[in-house]
């Protein structure tokens, strides 16, 4: 994600974006009726919140049922800078998350792949081979408790 400022919201918009936090593919009728906008009003909304990165409207998926059976959290060590590195990883197809950090990683990405194969290929082709990487620790998920993108706006 680039740096850049946050968009100002208002309250329609944050209430626009409650809606479709609790059902993606609600319509824009309905949204308006909630919100007190017409339709054409909330579609106008609802583009200008995507062209601006404020929100995604995505299909949220169970990664087993779609052939990804590993998934994993990352944490990496490195030297240099973290910035330039955090972008080279953010490129990497396995790679659906990457957060900079500060404790013990300078860096966070979680991967999804399709097996434990994938996952090693991932680990030593992919990210350990990367200037400025000195270690990594891999955390393999067992089973996924809770995931949820519902939690509002201030």
């Amino acid at each position: 994600m680039p740096d850049q400022p946050p968009v100002p919201l208002d309250d329609v918009s944050k209430a626009i974006i409650e809606q479709l936090q609790e059902d993606g593919r609600r319509s824009y009728s309905a949204i308006g009726k909630a919100v007190g906008l017409s339709e054409a009003a909330v579609r106008q909304r609802v583009q200008k919140l995507t062209e601006t990165g404020v929100m995604q409207i995505v299909a949220v998926t169970d990664p087993i049922q779609v052939g990804f059976n590993r998934q994993a959290m990352i944490g990496i060590k490195c030297t240099g800078d973290s910035y330039a590195l955090a972008d080279k990883l953010a490129t990497q197809d396995a790679v659906d998350y990457v957060v900079l950090t500060a404790g013990s990683f300078d860096i966070v990405v979680e991967v999804v792949c399709e097996d434990d194969e994938h996952l090693l290929q991932i680990l030593n082709k992919q990210i350990r081979t990367l200037p400025g990487v000195t270690s990594t620790e891999t955390l393999v998920y067992l089973k996924l408790v809770k995931q949820q993108y519902n939690w509002g706006t201030r």
